[in-house]
C-alpha cells in the first residue's frame, strides 16, 4: 500500500468534511424541492449551492472541463431524449439528486486515496491522474462482491431510463436493484436471526418482493420507506417488457418510476448509514 503524504492527507480530509456538507445541504433542498417545487426560499437556496458545488467540482478537477468529475457535473443538468440529444425537462428536485451523486463519486474517490487505493502521486486537486471515471462506490454495502459491478450498472441502465422517458423499464430495473440489496442483506443476516425477529420459515430466495421487504423492515434492516412503493412497483415481476407474451400490461407513470428511484435511494441509505 502506497504511503500517503500527511499534508496530502490534511488535504483530503478537508475536501471530504466540505463535501459532505455540501450533500448534506443537498439533501435538505431535494426535500424542500420534492415538498413545494415553487418554493421561492429552497430555488434560491438551490441556485447559490449549486454555485458552491460548481466552485468545487472545477477545483477537484482541476480546472480541466473534459476530467470525469467536470462532465459528471454539467451532465447532471441535462435529461437526454431517445436520440441522445440534450433536452430540457429534468425536475430540480432531481438536478440535485443527480448532483449528489455526483458529489458522492468524489467522495468516494478521494476516501480511496485517503487509504491509500488510489493512483500515487494523486493529488486532490485533480482527483487522479485518469480523466477516467472510476467506478462509482454507491454499492459498497453489498455484502457478495460479485453483485456490486452488476447492481451498479442497473442503477446508471435505471437513471437513463427515467431520462429518456421509458418509465416501466426504469421501473423494472430500480425494483430489481431494490430486491438485490435487500435480499443481499437478508441473506447476510441469516435465516435463524431473521427467524427471531418474526420471519416465515421458507429458502429467502422462495419469499416474494413483497415479503423480502416486510422481513427486511422487520429485522431492523430497513426502515418504512418502502411504505411510499406505488402499486405497480410492489408487482414489478408481473409486468412484460415484450408486446405478447401474455404478461401484465400495467400502466407505469413517470410519477411511479420517480417514486421508486425515490424509495431505492432511502433504502440504499438504511443499508449504508454512512452514505
Amino acid at each position: 500500500m502506497p504511503i500517503i503524504d500527511e499534508s496530502l492527507r490534511t488535504q483530503i480530509g478537508t475536501y471530504l468534511s466540505h463535501l459532505d456538507g455540501l450533500i448534506r445541504r443537498g439533501r435538505g433542498l431535494r426535500d424542500a424541492l420534492a415538498a413545494d417545487p415553487s418554493n421561492s426560499s429552497a430555488i434560491a437556496a438551490t441556485r447559490a449551492w449549486q454555485e458552491d458545488c460548481g466552485v468545487t467540482i472545477n477545483q477537484l478537477s482541476g480546472g480541466s472541463k473534459a476530467h470525469w468529475l467536470a462532465r459528471s457535473f454539467s451532465e447532471a443538468f441535462l435529461m437526454r431524449s431517445a436520440a441522445g440529444r440534450a433536452v430540457e425537462g429534468a425536475s430540480p428536485a432531481e438536478i440535485v439528486t443527480r448532483l449528489i451523486d455526483v458529489l458522492e463519486q468524489a467522495v468516494a474517490t478521494l476516501s480511496g486515496m485517503s487509504d491509500g487505493t488510489s493512483v500515487s502521486g494523486a493529488s486532490p486537486a485533480s482527483l487522479s491522474a485518469s480523466q477516467d471515471a472510476p467506478p462509482p462506490r454507491r454499492f459498497d454495502f453489498v455484502h457478495n462482491p460479485e453483485l456490486r459491478p452488476i447492481v451498479e450498472q442497473a442503477y446508471i441502465d435505471s437513471r437513463r431510463a427515467f431520462e429518456q422517458g421509458h418509465y416501466d423499464l426504469a421501473l423494472r430495473t430500480t425494483c430489481g436493484i431494490l430486491e438485490t440489496v435487500v435480499t443481499d442483506a437478508l441473506e447476510h443476516k441469516g435465516l435463524s436471526a431473521l427467524a427471531a425477529a418474526g420471519a416465515s420459515a421458507g429458502k429467502i430466495g422462495d419469499w416474494s418482493f413483497n415479503t423480502r421487504l416486510a422481513v427486511a423492515e422487520k429485522a431492523g434492516l430497513i426502515r418504512n420507506g418502502c411504505a411510499r412503493l406505488p402499486a405497480v412497483a410492489r408487482t414489478y415481476r408481473d409486468h412484460s417488457d415484450a408486446d405478447g407474451d401474455g404478461g401484465s400490461k400495467a400502466t407505469v407513470s413517470e410519477r411511479d418510476a420517480r417514486l421508486a428511484g425515490q424509495v431505492l435511494r432511502v433504502v440504499m441509505r438504511d443499508l449504508d448509514p454512512g452514505r
